[in-house]
């Protein structure tokens, strides 16, 4: 490992520098016609980068290029952004809202009033200090947020909003909830000692001896916000789910080219005490914020950057160094961030058919869904719900227990059994299902109790959480959806 000497600054020093020089953020809408330039400039903080790009992502904002250059304890970006739709940034209430809420987010912390015209259905990106957290990681296991949900209701716990991932045989997920009658979030020490409890036997009887899982159940901090995505990275990497993880490394630049699968290429600039992280993937939403998190996770700071996409496929560049100023110099070094970069952008990949929800909000809601999907023979490999009012909004990505398309059968009598809270039904983009074998195969016989008869099949899903230089880059390139 080869380090690099930097200066020492004190604390107090960075902190003046700050107040002598505050944050400036520019929206640009005149130097282009087809979408607006975010041009930020601050004293550096390690961090900013991922704070500014998540800022910009939960806004539902396609970033399609960007240049970050963060050397000499100064930060500057430049993000080329539009909206959901392509078009240019033009409601004045959006902007003066990005400009407040950066420049805040350096000196106080984030602004969390969004402005009318982006008030949306509950989503569970931020979460108020008002709600109870609950963290689930382990092993990707038919039945066992079923089974949560369903003690939860039992122990008048509210679910008020959660989001689960599912990756390489790993899954995390994120639950937040507020006592059932009174309201507000659940803070009696004794309550939540025998919740987190019951939780803790529920989430042991789904794994055996030796495999890796954690149950956390948190009280509301003042002042602090947990960003969900955020933390299920956080989870999922912990869970050590990159470790099966393959890119495709082999050929030349042309095979590159051609090749949608994942590249990830780590070089030395010995000549200015860089390590050279060059990555190349599909482009889809998120994918910025996703391959920051990775890198966050893993404590290396981001000096220079390029991000940009070239039709469906997307081209990242990093310089970068570990906290401590080292650079990558160790084969191990270099294939564990390969595989947690894959990782990254891989756990966002949808599979299975999204079942759109919209309910009536009331205690007990994802017990039902989840238990209505599980007894059709339905696994989860993601999913997201949240509470707005007295709504409840939300979707699921199912396949079949064994990974395959899901049976419309099944999907119609989950339907009836719900009551219509399914508004839609589409195939998870880019998707292609695997080919059944055998009509056994993909559609798994049940016994009267509902077990599957065929146990030893593999299983995939959340089923199994759920229960059962550089401009270089900048020329002739589309959009890289943050």
């Amino acid at each position: 490992m080869k380090t690099t000497y930097q200066p020492y600054i004190d604390p107090e020093y960075e902190s003046l520098i700050e107040r002598i020089y505050p944050p400036r953020v520019c929206i640009d809408n005149e130097t282009y016609q087809d979408r607006t330039l975010v041009k930020a400039d601050s004293a550096n903080k390690h961090g900013i980068l991922l704070e500014m790009v998540q800022f910009l992502t939960d806004l539902d904002l396609v970033i399609s290029k960007s240049y970050i250059s963060s050397d000499g304890g100064w930060f500057m970006d430049v993000f080329h952004v539009t909206d959901q739709l392509g078009n240019k940034l033009t409601d004045e209430s959006l902007i003066l809202y990005i400009q407040e809420a950066l420049c805040a987010n350096r000196r106080r912390g984030m602004s969390k009033e969004l402005p009318t015209c982006l008030s949306r259905e509950g989503r569970p990106r931020h979460v108020s200090t008002d709600h109870t957290a609950l963290e689930i990681a382990g092993t990707d296991r038919p039945g066992l947020l079923s089974e949560i949900s369903a003690v939860l209701f039992e122990l008048e716990c509210h679910v008020t909003a959660a989001m689960a991932w599912t990756h390489n045989t790993r899954a995390a997920s994120i639950i937040y909830m507020e006592d059932g009658f009174r309201g507000g979030p659940i803070t009696d020490p004794k309550r939540l000692a025998h919740v987190q409890e019951q939780l803790e036997n529920v989430v042991e009887a789904h794994h055996g001896m030796g495999e890796r899982r954690s149950v956390r159940l948190l009280a509301p901090a003042p002042g602090q916000q947990t960003h969900t995505e955020r933390r299920l990275h956080q989870l999922m990497y912990a869970n050590i789910d990159y470790e099966p993880c393959q890119g495709c490394n082999g050929g030349g630049v042309a095979h590159r080219n051609n090749c949608t699968k994942i590249h990830v290429f780590i070089e030395s600039c010995e000549e200015k005490g860089y390590s050279v992280v060059n990555v190349r993937s599909r482009d889809r939403p998120k994918l910025l914020f996703d391959t920051l998190c990775a890198l966050t996770d893993m404590q290396y700071v981001v000096f220079h950057a390029a991000v940009s996409s070239n039709g469906t496929m997307a081209d990242q560049e990093y310089f970068i160094r570990q906290e401590d100023g080292c650079t990558l110099e160790t084969d191990n070094e270099r294939h564990r961030l390969t595989q947690s970069l894959i990782a990254a952008i891989e756990r966002r990949i949808t599979h299975g058919l999204r079942l759109d929800i919209r309910s009536d909000n009331r205690m007990g809601l994802l017990s039902d869904l989840t238990r209505a999907l599980r007894e059709n023979g339905l696994s989860i490999s993601s999913a997201e719900i949240g509470a707005n009012g007295d709504r409840a909004v939300g979707s699921f990505y199912v396949t079949d227990a064994s990974g395959y398309e899901a049976n419309p059968q099944a999907i119609e009598q989950v339907k009836k059994e719900i009551g219509g809270s399914i508004v839609a039904v589409n195939k998870s983009p880019g998707w292609t299902p695997k080919t059944s074998k055998s009509p056994s195969v993909a559609s798994i016989s049940r016994t009267s109790s509902g077990r599957s008869i065929n146990e030893d099949k593999p299983r995939f899903s959340l089923g199994s959480l759920f229960w059962s230089q550089l401009e270089r880059l900048s020329n002739n390139f589309s959009s890289i959806r943050s």
